[in-house]
């Protein structure tokens, strides 16, 4: 059984949905048992008892998720990310699997850069990155060609309405990788 766990912050709900995409598709591979968790729901880091922050530390994959702001990560997730110190000092999360989406107003809007963010975090506890895996050829999906992680695009309208299906279909996609590197990794430790 693989343990995954999705964490995000959403500001105004386009990257929780996607998350819950991403959710389904982990959800969807047998073997996997998926959690999902917003930075807000997050207690103390230093409580040892928290349930939170146990799920993450108990976990074989980390999914991280934020919406792209001003070409970075939210505010908000960095904060997240900041609250890690201590496990990245007593290596807690070393050779767990990360993997990371955003989404964005615009069709590029620097969202690589917000990507790249996650991705040096996941470095810097010494996880293993789990890239998008998408070829070219793949109707549908990755409509704005990455590589490194997720990327969405929302336009200024309810997230019922946007991201758009192929990102969600997307999301779904990339949730099952991450499930199946999850599980093929679980299997080896």
């Amino acid at each position: 059984m693989a343990r995954i766990e999705i964490v995000y912050f959403s500001a105004m709900g386009h990257t929780e949905a996607i998350a819950r995409s991403v959710y389904r598709g982990l959800g969807s591979v047998p073997g996997v048992e998926a959690g999902i968790m917003s930075v807000e729901s997050l207690g103390d880091p230093s409580d040892e008892q928290d349930a939170s922050w146990f799920r993450l530390d108990s976990a074989d994959a980390i999914v991280l998720g934020s919406p792209t702001y001003m070409g970075g990560v939210a505010a908000e997730f960095k904060r997240f990310i900041d609250q890690t110190g201590s496990r990245w000092y007593k290596r807690v999360w070393m050779d767990k699997l990360a993997a990371g989406f955003t989404v964005g107003g615009g069709l590029s809007g620097d969202k690589q850069s917000a990507l790249q963010a996650m991705h040096v975090f996941a470095c810097q506890h010494g996880m293993i990155w789990v890239s998008m895996g998408v070829g070219v050829g793949d109707a549908g999906l990755d409509r704005l060609s990455s590589s490194i992680g997720l990327m969405c695009q929302a336009d200024n309208a309810p997230p019922t309405q946007t991201p758009p299906p192929e990102d969600h279909a997307t999301a779904e996609a990339f949730g099952m990788r991450v499930a199946h590197a999850a599980c093929r990794w679980a299997a080896k430790t």
